[in-house]
């Protein structure tokens, strides 16, 4: 069970205060793509990607206080990076693998659709080095 589970990173994650203001931010500092805003009420926030070269950035905004990420903006009023994405060619058998090794799911262990369609798993940040880290299928 040595084979590489881990695949390109897809996506960097921040979390911002103001979505729009971030994302003109971030066109008109770089000069990169950024997506149409987007909102996921199943995961309680709107998203927009700013696309680079090798990956996204995803810049996130809490829809409300309810948000698992409007306790991440309480600590952090200026926003911050929140997470790392990597695509998986099976993501079942990623998460499989994680638990056999002891690492924790967040929430259920079946996954739930991304922003970009696909599904999509969490890794608990004390199971991966203080870091948390999303499982996206390729």
């Amino acid at each position: 069970m040595n084979e590489m589970m881990l695949g390109r990173i897809n996506h960097i994650a921040i979390v911002v205060p103001d979505l729009d203001g971030a994302a003109a931010q971030w066109q008109a500092r770089t000069g990169a793509e950024v997506s149409a805003p987007q909102s996921l009420p199943e995961h309680g926030v709107r998203v927009v990607f700013v696309v680079a070269e090798n990956g996204k950035i995803e810049l996130l905004e809490p829809l409300d206080d309810s948000s698992p990420i409007a306790a991440f903006l309480a600590r952090n009023p200026d926003g911050g990076m929140h997470h790392i994405c990597f695509d998986v060619d099976d993501l079942y058998a990623s998460r499989d693998r994680l638990i056999d090794s002891g690492a924790r799911i967040l929430g259920s262990h079946e996954p739930k659709i991304g922003a970009h369609g696909k599904p999509v798993l969490f890794i608990h940040p004390k199971d991966m080095t203080g870091t948390l880290v999303e499982l996206q299928q390729a």
